[in-house]
């Protein structure tokens, strides 16, 4: 088709729209990007949740500074982890499972053999109860699901070359169901937009959250996870200007994690998301070698359900 012919068709606006994406330039990018199905914005009522996390790093659950995980050498001390746990992955699962919690995430922070095993052990020990990210792709997905996984969490292998990559999007799509894809959003401040990172949070890519481009991936997937890397890990308190952007922008369940430090934190989600944007928190917990009562958060989380019915 030329570009004449296409300008002259109904799809041409559908296409302009979505080369928002990229800067404004139309280029022809992994294909037909006009034939994905467009969502309308749609209203949710979400509620606020406690979402709880089990990061697995060689095998062991730990908690560690995001920012500084890199393809590393054995002994290289840029590495910043502020836990190691004693408990099992397949522990915590229990823990969560035994407190009624749901849509926790289970990362593996590298692809090696133990952290794989850890992770498919969690699962077993919850099984429909937690989502699983690090590593997923088309080839892999249904695994996960097989061993228990309600969900599998993505970023990297979407956002290929520092752009969407609309193949493997709409591969992923239709190999496990857009009811069971999350797509991790996790991203970083650059020149006064937050922009999605991958590849262990260390890569830009030039996709920017806005209106049009979390309404085009939200018809792929079920929810969002948003890390806010800038804060993430450090307890130096939440990103609230990207609280209020998923809050508001969002239309489908989006989860923000990042700078939970204390109850006042969770709150303030809760109010900057519009109650709309689900938590996240890792290394303030107390079972996370933190200050802030795991008990205290489920508390809270109860009591979230209780306002919402």
């Amino acid at each position: 088709m030329s570009t004449h012919t296409l300008k002259a068709s109904s799809i041409w606006k559908d296409f302009s729209e979505l080369s928002t994406i990229y800067g404004g330039k139309q280029t022809l990018v992994h294909g037909a990007p006009w034939l994905v199905p467009r969502t309308r914005r749609l209203s949710i009522q979400c509620g606020v949740r406690f979402r709880p996390c089990i990061d697995i790093h060689k095998g062991k659950v730990k908690q560690i500074v995001g920012s500084t995980l890199r393809d590393l050498k054995e002994g290289d001390s840029s590495l910043i982890t502020n836990y190691e746990s004693d408990l099992s992955a397949s522990e915590y699962a229990q823990m969560y499972k035994d407190d009624g919690l749901t849509g926790g995430h289970v990362i593996m922070l590298g692809a090696d053999p133990l952290s794989e095993a850890a992770a498919v052990e969690a699962l077993h020990a919850y099984p429909g109860g937690l989502q699983v990210g690090g590593g997923v792709n088309s080839s892999n997905a249904l695994s996960y699901i097989d061993e228990g996984a309600s969900h599998v969490i993505v970023t990297s292998y979407v956002f290929n070359n520092g752009q969407v990559d609309f193949e493997r999007l709409k591969e992923l799509a239709r190999t496990v169901g857009k009811q069971r894809l999350v797509l991790d959003l996790s991203c970083r401040k650059k020149d006064g937009k937050y922009a999605v990172v991958t590849d262990r949070w260390q890569k830009f890519t030039n996709v920017y959250l806005d209106q049009k481009v979390l309404d085009f991936l939200a018809s792929y997937a079920d929810e969002f996870l948003v890390h806010g890397v800038d804060v993430e890990g450090k307890k130096l308190g939440i990103d609230e200007e990207l609280v209020e952007l998923l809050g508001r922008l969002s239309s489908i369940p989006v989860t923000y994690a990042g700078g939970v430090t204390t109850m006042a934190d969770l709150e303030r989600i809760k109010i900057a998301g519009l109650g709309r944007v689900d938590v996240t928190v890792g290394s303030a917990l107390n079972i996370f070698g933190g200050n802030l009562p795991y008990k205290d958060v489920i508390i809270w989380h109860s009591q979230q359900k209780t306002t919402e019915a």
